[in-house]
């Protein structure tokens, strides 16, 4: 599994000096954020993928540590200890909140009659967001675009992305992550707009 041959060769946590003056930056300018992204992403998603086996469900709880980490970064104050900690603090408990939603939304179709199960049990707000998904990443810019079909749909690791695009392995690391952020805000969007379409 790509966890298992990813984490051993991470380096050990250490301070690193240039570490408080990205942070500062990031703070001063979210768009900085990309850097930090970039220096921590492996770590991060070796520590959810170890404990989210399955591969989509690892990237979208990455995405989620990242864009919490953005969203409260104004609050992150220096304590002796490296950044990547206060990362994987917030990625364990963005496991946590993954798991105690999946077994929330997961059917208990093991409990019904096999008679009165529903031939299909898809719910149909799952259907309408999966295919406003896919609508949305059609918006995307073309890289951003491709990034997330190669990372997602045909599963390639970064670093055969970026070989492939002829780009490093942190610009694709930067794309992936512009990219899902969109995604997150127009889902947002489209979401907050459907009560006055309704009433509309």
């Amino acid at each position: 599994m790509e966890s298992s041959c990813l984490e051993p060769r991470l380096p050990p946590l250490t301070h690193d000096p240039e570490e408080p003056i990205l942070v500062a930056a990031a703070q001063r300018d979210p768009a900085r954020f990309a850097e930090l992204y970039e220096r921590h992403f492996d770590r991060v998603y070796a520590y959810v993928s170890r404990r989210v086996p399955e591969r989509f469900a690892a990237e979208d709880v990455t995405a989620d540590v990242f864009r919490h980490a953005l969203t409260n970064l104004h609050r992150f104050e220096w304590r002796g200890t490296p950044f990547v900690a206060w990362l994987l603090r917030i990625a364990a408990n963005t496991i946590t909140d993954h798991w105690r939603r999946t077994h929330r939304e997961q059917p208990i179709l093991e409990s019904h009659d096999p008679a009165t199960t529903p031939a299909n049990p898809e719910d149909p707000d799952d259907t309408e967001r999966r295919a406003l998904l896919f609508s949305l990443v059609r918006t995307l810019p073309p890289d951003q675009r491709r990034v997330l079909e190669m990372r997602f749909a045909q599963e390639q690791p970064i670093k055969d992305i970026a070989r492939e695009l002829h780009r490093s392995e942190g610009a694709i690391k930067q794309l992936q992550f512009r990219a899902i952020q969109s995604l997150r805000d127009m889902l947002q969007e489209s979401q907050l707009k459907k009560p006055g379409e309704a009433n509309a």
